[in-house]
C-alpha cells in the first residue's frame, strides 16, 4: 500500500487549488479524478464553455439587432463548428491551466480513477490502495433529477450533455430558472431555438433583488423566450419524435411539445460514490458533506472544499476552499472563509451581479432601509455604446452610510460588481467612493453614481459632478 502525506479526491477547481497549495509546503500528495476530465466542471461542462457560447451568441443577435444606424451588419451562425471551436477552447485549457500545471508540481501524483474509502485512512483506487493521514474531498456536483412522470422514458439534457449537441434544437424546453437555466437559455434562444423555460417559484433566480429578477424576465420575453413561473410540472411523454410537456399553474394545464428537454433545476453533491457512508462521514441533503466551519468533515483528518460541500457553487470559492482544507490539515491554521461578503454574478444579457445585503434583510434587521436605484441610462458609458438596459440598486447604513449591498443588472454587471465588493469588504461610505476620482466613461462609474444619488438629485447631476 502506497503512503502519502495527503490524498485529494477530485480534480477540479477545489482540488487543484488543494493540490498546489500542498506541494509549496512539501507535502506527498496523491492526486485522484474521476468522472469529468481533470478540470472539473468549470473548464470543461461550466463557465468555459458556456461563457464562450454566450458570447457568440451576443455577437450574433447584436449583428441582427444591430442598434447603430450608421452600420449594418450581416452575420450566420453554423452551429456545428460553433460547438466544435468550444471543444478546441475546452481541450486547450484543460492542457494549458491543468495538465501542464500536474508537470510542474513535483510533489503531486496525479492518477485517474473512481476512489472508494475501504477504512478511514485508506481508499482503493482501480484496484491499487493508498493510504494517508489526510484525506480532501473535492468530488464537485451533478445535475439533481427531479421526480416528473415520464421524464426519464422521454429523456432529457442535462447542463453537461447538451454541451454534446452536434444540431441546433428547434425546440427546447428548459426545466429552472436559476443560472444555469437562464445562460442556456438565452444561448439557444439567440442561436436560434424556439425556448421555453419553466420555474416552480413564483419568479427566476429567486436569491436576488425582486426588482432586478423581474426586470430580466421582462427583457429575455422581449427577445422571445417564454418565461413561465409558478408552474408545476405534471408529466412528460414521448409524441411523434418530440417529447409532449404538461404543467400546470393552479387549476389549470398546459400542453408544451418540444425537441429537446434540458433539465436544470440544481445539482447533488457527488458523494455517493465514495463509500463515506460506511466510516462515518456525515452527508446531509442533496448528497452534500456536512463541514464545520475549518472545512473538517465528521471526521476530523477528513476535509472537503468546493461543491460537494453546497452553497456557494462558484468556481472561486471552491478554489478558495481548497486552499484552506489543505492549511487547516496540514499545519493546523484554523482559518475560515467569510461567505457573507462574496460577489456572485449570472452571465445573461444584461448580466445579474450582486453582494451583500438585500434590502427586504436590511429592513428586517432595522426596521428601514437607505436605498437607491440608478438606470444605467443615468452612465455615459453605457449611453455610448447604447446597452443601457438595467440599473444599479444600492443598500447602505442609514446611520454610518456605508455600503452594505449593491445588485446590477447590465451587460457588464460581473465587472462592476468588484468595486462594489471592495468597498463592503473594507466597510467604505458613500462619501468615499464619490470622492475617489473614476475613469471616464467606464461602465463601473455606475457605483460612483449610484452612491452619489444619495446626496443629489439626478435631475442636478452632471457627467462632471464631484
Amino acid at each position: 500500500m502506497e503512503k502519502y502525506d495527503l490524498i485529494v479526491i477530485g480534480g477540479g477547481a477545489a482540488g487543484f487549488a488543494a493540490a498546489i497549495k500542498a506541494d509549496s509546503t512539501g507535502a506527498r500528495t496523491l492526486l485522484v479524478n474521476g468522472g469529468i476530465p481533470v478540470g472539473g466542471t468549470c473548464v470543461n461542462v461550466g463557465c468555459v464553455p458556456t461563457k464562450f457560447l454566450l458570447e457568440v451568441a451576443k455577437d450574433y443577435f447584436r449583428a441582427k439587432n444591430y442598434p447603430f444606424q450608421s452600420l449594418q451588419l450581416k452575420a450566420k451562425i453554423d452551429f456545428g463548428k460553433l460547438m466544435q471551436e468550444k471543444d478546441e477552447l475546452v481541450n486547450y485549457l484543460r492542457e494549458s491551466n491543468y495538465l501542464q500545471v500536474l508537470k510542474n508540481l513535483p510533489q503531486v501524483t496525479y492518477k485517474e480513477g473512481m476512489a472508494r474509502f475501504i477504512s478511514a485512512k485508506e481508499i482503493e483506487v482501480q484496484g491499487e490502495k493508498f493510504t494517508a493521514p489526510y484525506f480532501i474531498l473535492a468530488t464537485g456536483s451533478s445535475s439533481r433529477v427531479i421526480p416528473v412522470e415520464g421524464l426519464k422514458e422521454a429523456g432529457f439534457l442535462t447542463h453537461r450533455t447538451i454541451l454534446e449537441l452536434k444540431k441546433l434544437p428547434q425546440s427546447l424546453l428548459i426545466i429552472g430558472g436559476g443560472p444555469i437555466g437562464l445562460e442556456f437559455a438565452q444561448i439557444f434562444s439567440r442561436l436560434g431555438s424556439k425556448v421555453t423555460l419553466v420555474e416552480a417559484m413564483e419568479r427566476i433566480l429567486s436569491p436576488v433583488e425582486p426588482i432586478i429578477s423581474h426586470a430580466l424576465t421582462e427583457y429575455l420575453r422581449e427577445e422571445g423566450i417564454n418565461i413561465l413561473s409558478g408552474v408545476k410540472l405534471k408529466r412528460v411523454e414521448r409524441k411523434n419524435n418530440k417529447k409532449l410537456v404538461t404543467i400546470e399553474k393552479e387549476k389549470s394545464s398546459q400542453e408544451i411539445e418540444v425537441e429537446e428537454i434540458l433539465l436544470a433545476a440544481g445539482v447533488r453533491g457527488n458523494s455517493a460514490h465514495l463509500g463515506i457512508e460506511n466510516i462515518g462521514v456525515e452527508v446531509g441533503k442533496g448528497g452534500f458533506v456536512r463541514v464545520n466551519e475549518f472545512l473538517q468533515t465528521s471526521i476530523p483528518h477528513i476535509y472537503a472544499a468546493g461543491d460537494v460541500i453546497g452553497p456557494p457553487l462558484l468556481e472561486t470559492v471552491a478554489a478558495k476552499e481548497g486552499n484552506i482544507a489543505v492549511r487547516n490539515a496540514l499545519s493546523g491554521e484554523g482559518e475560515k472563509i467569510d461567505y457573507r461578503n462574496i460577489p456572485s454574478a449570472v452571465f445573461t444579457s444584461p448580466q445579474v451581479a450582486w453582494v451583500g445585503i438585500k434590502e427586504a434583510e436590511y429592513t428586517a434587521k432595522y426596521g428601514t432601509c437607505l436605498c437607491r436605484k440608478v438606470d444605467m441610462k443615468k452612465v455615459p458609458r453605457a449611453m455610448l455604446g447604447k446597452e443601457t438596459k438595467g440599473f444599479i440598486f444600492m443598500v447602505i447604513g442609514h446611520k454610518d452610510e456605508k455600503i452594505k449591498g449593491v445588485h446590477i443588472l447590465s451587460e457588464l454587471s460581473s465587472e462592476i460588481i468588484h468595486e462594489a465588493t471592495l468597498a463592503i469588504r473594507q466597510g467604505l461610505t458613500i462619501g468615499e467612493i464619490t470622492d475617489m476620482v473614476h475613469v471616464f466613461p467606464t461602465f463601473s462609474e455606475a457605483v460612483k453614481i449610484a452612491a452619489q444619488v444619495f446626496k443629489h438629485a439626478p435631475e442636478k447631476m452632471s457627467c462632471c459632478i464631484e
